[in-house]
This record gives C-alpha cells, sequence and structure tokens, in this order.
C-alpha cells in the first residue's frame, strides 16, 4: 500500500479511540496513572505525527477541492456512508486539534482521581473532534458531533469544581439539545427532491427552495450559535469553563468553539449560499454584539475562568464579521482567527489552571502581588495577554487585521454600515487590552496578599509547564511574523468558497452595493425573497 492510497483520516480517527480501550489493561502499580498518563501522550504524538505526515506528503495547497478522500459503504439502502476528505477548511483545524489534544494530554500530568478514565476519554474524544472536521456525510457528521459531548459531559462532572453538575448539566442541555436542529436538516436536505443522498458535496449541488433554504439555514445557525457561541446562546460557556480543569479548558477553547465556526462556514455558507446571502448581515450584526457585549462582560467579571471565558467569546465575535464579508480577505481571516484563538484560548487557560493550582483561588480581589514569587507565570501570562490583545507580531493581530480590511473593503455593505461594524468592533478590540492588562495587575502586582504570598504552594513554573507554553507561543509568534505558513494551506478553498456564494448575488458580481434594508444599518439584497 502506497503512502497515496494509505486511509490517513479514519487512521487518525480509529487509532486513538481504539487506544483508549486498551487502557484498562495497563498496569499501573501505584494507581495514580503513572503508567498510564505516559501510554495516553504516546499515542497522542504518535497520531499527531500521522497528522502531519498526511499533510505534508499528501496535501496539495494550490486546489480547493477535496482531499485524503476515503469512502465507504455503510448503509447504502439510504446512501449512508463513511465518507471522510479534508480541504483548506478543515485541513487546518485537524492540525490544531492535534496538536492541542497532545498538549491538554501532557497538561493533564497532575491528575490522581480516576486516571484510567480520564485518559481513556481524553483519547475518545481526541478521535471524535478529528472525524467532526474530516466526514462528508452529513448524517455521520451528526453522530460524531454528538458522540463528541459526551467525553466532554463525564470530564466536566467527575473531574470539575464545585458546581461541576451544573455545569455539565447545562452544558449538554445546551449543546445535544440544539443539536437536534442538525439531525432535522439532515433529513430534510437528503430527502429533498428525487434522489437520497446525505453526501455534503451532493447536498450542496441540490436545487432547494427559497423558503425551504431560510428555514433550512436558520435552523443550522441555532445549532452552531450554541457551540460558537454567539449571544444570546452563550450562557453554558462561562459555566463550563468556570468549573474544568486544565486540560478540559484547553480543548473548549482550543478545539470544541471552532467546531461551531468550522461547520457555520461548511454547512450554512458552501451548501447553502443563496440563503447565507439573506443572513450575512445578521451575521454582521451579531459579531458585534459578540465582541462588544462579551467584552464589557469580561471586564465586569472577578472570577479568572469567568473572565477569560468572556474574552473567547468576544473574540469569535471577527470569525462571523469575516465569514460574512463577501472577500476572500475576510473569510481567510475568520478561519485565520479561529486556528490563532485555538492556541491563544489554549495557552490562556492553560496558565489560569496553572495559577489556580498555586493560589487556590480564582477570585481577583483575593490575589496580588504573586508576580516576585512566579516571575515565569508572570512572564508568561504577560506574554499570551499580548497575543490575546493582538499585539503586533502575534498571530491575533493578523487575524483580526485581515477581518477588519477584509470587511471594510467590501462591496457587499454601504459605507455607512461598514463604518459602523468597524468603529463598533474596534471599540471591542480597544476594551481588550484594558481588562486584559487589568487582570495582569491585580494577579502580579498591586497590594500583597500576605497569606498568599507566604504559602508554601506558591512556586514558579515547572519544566512541563514551560514546555507547554512555549510549544504554543512558537505558532502563535510564527503565525504572527509569517502568516502565510498557514493562510497558504486555505488560501485556493477560500477564494473557492468567496466565489462560491457571491455567485448568489447578480449585483455584486457589477461591483454595486446591495439595496434592501436589513436591521436598519445593512444594506443588502436578499435574492431569495426577490
Amino acid at each position: 500500500m502506497t503512502f497515496a492510497n494509505f486511509p490517513w483520516l479514519t487512521t487518525v480517527i480509529f487509532f486513538p479511540i481504539l487506544a483508549s480501550a486498551a487502557i484498562p489493561f495497563i498496569p499501573d502499580p501505584s494507581e495514580k496513572g503513572r503508567t498510564v498518563r505516559w501510554y495516553a501522550l504516546v499515542i497522542g504524538l504518535i497520531n499527531f505525527a500521522l497528522i502531519v505526515t498526511a499533510f505534508y506528503t499528501q496535501y496539495d495547497f494550490s486546489s480547493a477541492e477535496l482531499q485524503l478522500v476515503e469512502s465507504y459503504d455503510w448503509i447504502p439502502q439510504i446512501g449512508l456512508k463513511w465518507s471522510v476528505a479534508a480541504d483548506g477548511l478543515s485541513m487546518p483545524l485537524i492540525l490544531l486539534t492535534g496538536f492541542i489534544t497532545t498538549l491538554a494530554t501532557l497538561a493533564a500530568w497532575p491528575i490522581t482521581m480516576k486516571p484510567r478514565f480520564f485518559y481513556f476519554l481524553l483519547l475518545a474524544m481526541y478521535g471524535g473532534q478529528i472525524a467532526v472536521f474530516a466526514v462528508q456525510d452529513m448524517l455521520v457528521f451528526f453522530l460524531v458531533w454528538e458522540l463528541e459531548l459526551i467525553p466532554v459531559y463525564l470530564l466536566l462532572s467527575i473531574w470539575g469544581g464545585y458546581k461541576r453538575l451544573y455545569a455539565a448539566t447545562k452544558f449538554i442541555l445546551y449543546t445535544a439539545g440544539s443539536s437536534l436542529f442538525i439531525l432535522v436538516a439532515a433529513l430534510a436536505m437528503a430527502f429533498y427532491g428525487g434522489t437520497i443522498t446525505f453526501d455534503m458535496h451532493e447536498l450542496g449541488l441540490k436545487d432547494y427552495g427559497q423558503t425551504f433554504q431560510l428555514l433550512v439555514y436558520g435552523g443550522l445557525l441555532i445549532s452552531y450559535a450554541v457551540k460558537l457561541p454567539i449571544i444570546p446562546l452563550h450562557t453554558w460557556l462561562p459555566d463550563a469553563h468556570g468549573e474544568a480543569t486544565a486540560p478540559v479548558h484547553m480543548l473548549l477553547a482550543g478545539i470544541l468553539l471552532k467546531m461551531g465556526g468550522y461547520a457555520l462556514i461548511r454547512m450554512n455558507v458552501e451548501m447553502l449560499p443563496a440563503a447565507h446571502a439573506f443572513f450575512a448581515p445578521a451575521l454582521v450584526v451579531l459579531g458585534v454584539v459578540n465582541i462588544i457585549y462579551a467584552a464589557l462582560t469580561s471586564f465586569a467579571q472577578r472570577n479568572l475562568k469567568r473572565k477569560i471565558a468572556y474574552s473567547s467569546i468576544s473574540h469569535m465575535g471577527f470569525v462571523l464579521i469575516g465569514i460574512a464579508s463577501y472577500t476572500d480577505l475576510g473569510i481567510s481571516g475568520a478561519v485565520l482567527q479561529m486556528v490563532s484563538h485555538g492556541l491563544i484560548g489554549a495557552s490562556l487557560f492553560f496558565l489560569v489552571g496553572a495559577t489556580y493550582d498555586r493560589t487556590h483561588t480564582l477570585i481577583l480581589e483575593e490575589m496580588g502581588g504573586v508576580g516576585q514569587k512566579m516571575p515565569k507565570i508572570f512572564a508568561m501570562f504577560t506574554a499570551c495577554s499580548m497575543a490575546s490583545l493582538a499585539l503586533p507580531g502575534m498571530s491575533g493581530f493578523v487575524a483580526e487585521l485581515m477581518v477588519f480590511v477584509g470587511f471594510f473593503t467590501s462591496d457587499a455593505y454601504s459605507t455607512t454600515f461598514r463604518l459602523i461594524v468597524v468603529f463598533l468592533a474596534a471599540v471591542g478590540v480597544i476594551l481588550t487590552p484594558i481588562y486584559l492588562l487589568s487582570m495582569l495587575r491585580e494577579i502580579f502586582y498591586g497590594s500583597e496578599n500576605k497569606e498568599l504570598v507566604s504559602h508554601e504552594a506558591l512556586i514558579d513554573a515547572e519544566p512541563r509547564e514551560v514546555f507547554i507554553i512555549a510549544c504554543l507561543l512558537v505558532p502563535i509568534i510564527g503565525i504572527g511574523l509569517y502568516p502565510k505558513a498557514l493562510t497558504q494551506i486555505y488560501d485556493a478553498k477560500t477564494a473557492a468558497l468567496n466565489l462560491r456564494i457571491r455567485a448568489e448575488v447578480p449585483s455584486l458580481n457589477a461591483a454595486a452595493k446591495l439595496t434592501a434594508p436589513v436591521v436598519g444599518m445593512a444594506s443588502v439584497k436578499a435574492p431569495l425573497l426577490d
């Protein structure tokens, strides 16, 4: 079997899942997980190495088509297949999944309560996350989307904080409940017309009616709005982050939120481009609301985890604006923002966990003056906060700049609307350094909490923690200095995607502004309603 014929994606999906099944049989005399954690880390590294090998040997940057395609009949009577592939939308997120999950496994080193079950769930989740980005059958997508929620629920409910059951229950109710819209949409689209199929490519080629497209798009938007998350369907996230452990934080911020953005592009935008022409202005407005509201809410939070959680929601607002920009640059910036935020969010939440392990508090008023005791953590926290506030030279700056320029140069909206959106988004950008720098001051500077500063547990970062943050900062700075290293992976795909959605709005082809008012600010033509 040659490299080209090897089932790369099926392997990287099922390898960690099958490997997790061997964990109960691994001898661990101490029962503290010392053997199991090494096993899980090696499995994670091997799987990440397979992903990187497939990327470098089989992936063609210049192609917008699906690559690494595998398709096997599952239930042929209804056209159901195990179909996986990767393109410019999914490959960066598959790489991100392998990278973040492997580091999260290393971050879980201190876990000693039920370590076998913890690492079993971590590895099972690894395969499920990759499957979400790789499957090309909409019904299978729904199945892996649902199955991937189970490990997260258990990781929250067993290893979480004081309110872990409340947070886990809220998470599963929001995410599993909203997932029903995916199932309904999949069945409706599959049985529409004369042929029955769940293949995403074939579903995207069907000639749907106007009302049908709008209903399906709206249903899918609700489902992915919960996962992204989009305000007001965001309230599960601060609670989940408030109770999660550091490795679960990394997976939530680094990968799970990106599933919502990916699915929104893959299904709503790519498969229903005409309906997207109607909903695009609403996405822009929702993106601005995310940026401003979540930034202000983060500013008011006194709990460190919840402050960073609302910061994550704010930064995901740029993804919505980029998706709805109708420009190659804006859509490219949205994808870059997802990857960038995955790296930055994972680093910040890991450091929040490391700080909590030492101070045993998340309340900012109870901290202060620990910078001299923990200079390494202080330095790493500062560097990651600079990345989050979009410091030039780091990935967040490039991603947000691309979204700003891409949207402002769009010919799909009136000049007035573009100016208002850019101004309001800029206000959110200005708020970010205010609350992040204030957070650093309250933790590491200010008046010392004598009891806290003298505590024996207040030790500096250990080599494992420095290594994890260094691994995250390398791509954050690398992308910031040379963004083409990442954007070239998906440039062909985002250009082809933008060409497809612009084709649904004839006036854009003539470089004219869109004309029907939406939400009182945008000017957009809704061709489906003509």
